[in-house]
């Protein structure tokens, strides 16, 4: 029973490993495609996925961006892994949100 234990701890360890890494390589990923487009002023503020996003070829990932005083959230497709594709394709799937803020002057 301790083996089956720590196997089971260890295996949690690597997935949770992995999807923190998973997380990292696609926000760099998707600060490249702004860069690539001269988007450089929008800043990724933080992404979502799905638990099972890093096991798998095709993700829906979410997306904050700011510049500003705007926020988006858009959602983006993610076709391949990109960690262990060769190739990998993103796509814009569309614009979930838009918030804007006001500063008031004092």
């Amino acid at each position: 029973m301790g083996r089956l234990v720590s196997l089971i701890f260890i295996a949690a360890l690597a997935y949770g490993g992995l999807y923190f890494y998973y997380g990292h390589v696609v926000e760099q990923a998707i600060e490249e495609q702004l860069e690539a487009r001269g988007l450089t002023a929008l800043e990724v503020q933080r992404i979502e996925y799905e638990p099972l996003a890093p096991l798998s070829t095709e993700a829906t990932i979410r997306a904050e961006v700011g510049y500003r005083g705007a926020d988006a959230t858009v959602t983006i497709r993610l076709h391949g892994h990109p960690l262990f594709s060769d190739e990998m394709r993103m796509e814009l799937d569309g614009l979930q949100n838009l918030r804007l803020r006001f500063n008031v002057g004092e």
